[in-house]
């Protein structure tokens, strides 16, 4: 196994990585939406979702990886009400690519976040 951190992304808080390399895969660990310059959350579902994919890409390519490489997301909504502005930011982003994926609506999520997304990917 190999231990991934990205500083194109914010340092994890607690005991975690990034990512972790097995074998052929990545495997991202949940990324809540901090924009990485000033840690801060988007004031909108639209702008929480574009940074947290914007994250996992950004570890995904500190993996050797990329979007189009992913194989799995798993996708936490604090509010499923708000689930059709998260699909549509994630449709544009990952355009023709259509890993699996689940959605998992929950009540709240750390920080206040509204979104946060982890995922599994292959590796070159």
């Amino acid at each position: 196994m190999r231990i991934i951190n990205s500083p194109a992304v914010t340092t994890p808080a607690g005991h975690y990585s990034h990512a972790v390399i097995s074998g052929q895969q990545v495997y991202v660990s949940g990324q809540l939406p901090f924009a990485p310059d000033t840690h801060e959350l988007a004031p909108d579902i639209a702008g929480q979702a574009l940074q947290a994919l914007k994250n996992v890409e950004a570890i995904l390519l500190a993996s050797g990886s990329s979007l189009t490489q992913l194989v799995s997301v798993q996708i936490y909504i604090a509010d499923i009400g708000l689930w059709p502005q998260v699909d549509e930011v994630y449709s544009r982003y990952l355009q023709r690519h259509r890993p699996a994926r689940v959605v998992v609506p929950c009540s709240k999520l750390h920080y206040g976040a509204l979104v946060e997304i982890s995922a599994v990917a292959e590796i070159n």
